[in-house]
């Protein structure tokens, strides 16, 4: 294993921990979701460089494409939760009560 795949690898690992424990506010979950995306996005951006293919490939774009949409839906999903509980504070939700 290289260097590079053990930053990767721990990045992720270190966001996917903080998104199991650190879940008392919605923003916070978040954003280890995207640093979680991020790390994903670019892992798939040096794979061709590192497997020396002649091309890149369409998937990091792909992937950058679904995590801008998965950031606007968490933020929508911020503010409509923020207004009509009044925080963002994860024990709060209820999911029976909609």
């Amino acid at each position: 294993m290289t260097l590079l795949h053990l930053c990767f690898y721990s990045a992720f690992t270190l966001s996917s921990l903080g998104l199991a424990f650190h879940r008392t506010h919605l923003i916070s979950a978040l954003l280890c979701l995207e640093s979680m995306m991020l790390s994903m996005y670019v892992a798939l951006a040096m794979w061709p460089i590192q497997m020396q293919a002649p091309s890149s490939t369409l998937l990091p774009i792909l992937m950058l494409v679904f995590s801008a949409c998965e950031a606007s839906t968490g933020l929508a999903l911020l503010v409509a939760s923020t207004r009509t509980h009044g925080s963002d504070h994860l024990h709060n939700f209820n999911l029976l009560k909609c």
